[in-house]
């Protein structure tokens, strides 16, 4: 049986994001009648990303800098179909605050969203924007050499994970977010020079910082530290991957990073998280609102009557927490 848990949630209906046509708050999940056989879903700061069965995406919510990618820049209050110009269908999807990406069947990226120069949609020179700092148009990245298979959008920069394992990335650097160990960020795709001889399987990327994780289980953190996100001994920002060594002899098999915070779920179905703390966004009580190392969550079984249980999957925003649990009943 599987079911989920809150720590807390953001109702808020602010730009349409709820895309159920108005912008007001909804205090209990709502059926939105407006999509169907809906695949997965990508939040951003004001907006969101559905992607259904046949391969579809839609939009809505608040449209500043293009984040919809509707050629357009108003808010959208019902999901709209995003109209690329990509062949055939759309297998994944990601957003972050104002920006999003896609990947096609074949592995072409597509994005759209700001970039103020910053380089985040990984279009080069006199590709975008088009209007106030923003790219309204999806558009393919060409300068990926290979096919891609997974997109993760973080603050101000992108990253992409190829089928072979290998973490590509550009955008923003100032607070080391590509893990190249400089500060140089810019447009054009580049492979994380420390990991090309390891294979990663997963991505998540924060505001400022991001995390992969290896087919062996192990979890690597960089990027900015000052909240305790990369799980290390010191908040100081880390330059290149490292192996969060709090996590060494657990076997991870799923990650998750909010805008300052991280989560681990293991392959025996415990979850850790670490980072920012201040909104009790962990959902461990009493912690301290820097968190440096992964502790273990703890639910409320006697009173929620969860009984045995493991995690499967978690999501965490910039305050607020969910995952998935498998559960079985006595």
């Amino acid at each position: 049986m599987l079911s989920h848990r809150s720590w807390r949630g953001n109702f808020d209906g602010d730009g349409g994001r709820l895309g159920l046509g108005h912008e007001n708050p909804a205090f209990v999940p709502t059926l939105n009648p407006n999509l169907d056989c809906v695949q997965s879903i990508a939040l951003g700061g004001l907006h969101s990303v559905a992607l259904d069965s046949l391969g579809q995406v839609f939009t809505w919510g608040y449209g500043g800098f293009g984040a919809l990618g509707h050629s357009v820049y108003h808010r959208e209050l019902f999901p709209r179909l995003v109209e690329g110009s990509w062949n055939g269908k759309i297998h994944h999807i990601a957003t972050s605050g104002t920006h999003t990406a896609v990947i096609t069947e074949s592995g072409e990226l597509y994005t759209w969203g700001r970039d103020e120069g910053d380089g985040r949609l990984g279009l080069g020179p006199g590709r975008g924007p088009n209007e106030g700092g923003g790219l309204s148009i999806p558009s393919h990245v060409k300068a990926l050499p290979m096919p891609v298979a997974a997109v993760s959008c973080g603050g101000f920069f992108t990253m992409v994970l190829t089928a072979e394992g290998q973490l590509w990335n550009w955008g923003a650097n100032s607070n080391y977010e590509l893990g190249r160990g400089d500060k140089v960020g810019g447009w054009k795709p580049q492979i994380v020079p420390s990991l090309q001889d390891v294979c990663i399987i997963q991505i998540a990327s924060g505001g400022y910082h991001s995390l992969a994780l290896t087919d062996e289980g192990k979890v690597l953190s960089w990027g900015h530290g000052g909240h305790g996100q990369l799980g290390h001994s010191s908040i100081q920002n880390q330059k290149i991957p490292v192996v969060i060594e709090a996590l060494a002899d657990e076997r991870v098999i799923y990650i998750a990073c909010g805008g300052s915070s991280s989560a681990a779920v293991t392959e025996e179905g415990k979850l850790y998280v670490w980072g920012n703390s201040k909104d009790s966004q962990l959902g461990v009580p009493g912690l301290p609102e820097v968190q440096q190392f992964p502790i273990e969550v703890k639910f409320l079984m006697e009173d929620e009557e969860l009984g045995p249980h493991n995690v499967l999957s978690v999501a965490v925003g910039a305050s607020h927490a969910m995952c998935l649990v498998s559960r079985s009943r006595c």
